[in-house]
């Protein structure tokens, strides 16, 4: 890896902190891993076309994760903030951001930055 490569940085960035979540709720399998790569790959060429978004990988990366997730296992991250009614997804804010959090959009909560889950 090239370290003095800001878009090199912020992929090895975005790829860990979303291992980071994953492995703390416990679905780091090898299988979720390779849709880590998959969207990595993805954001790459989305970067390379538009450097000034390359603040924005972490968050597209966990976007792309969990729309990959929910196609083939479900919602992920649960919510651990809502008890009643149905179980539901945190959301990732801003959605085109730095500083990207896991969010519940429907109590307003922000739970933890992304590669913060618990």
């Amino acid at each position: 890896m090239d370290d003095a490569n800001p878009i090199e940085q912020a992929l090895h960035t975005a790829r860990s902190l979303v291992l980071a979540d994953l492995a703390a709720r416990d679905v780091a399998d090898a299988a979720v891993v390779s849709l880590v790569e998959e969207a990595v790959t993805h954001r790459r060429w989305w970067v390379e076309q538009w450097p000034e978004g390359v603040e924005y990988v972490a968050g597209l990366v966990a976007q792309d994760v969990q729309d990959a997730l929910l196609e083939r296992y479900g919602r992920w991250p649960l919510c651990p903030v809502c008890d009643a009614g149905d179980p539901h997804a945190l959301d990732v804010e801003p959605e085109l951001g730095a500083d990207p959090h896991w969010v519940c959009g429907k109590a307003g909560v922000v739970v933890a930055r992304v590669g913060g889950l618990a």
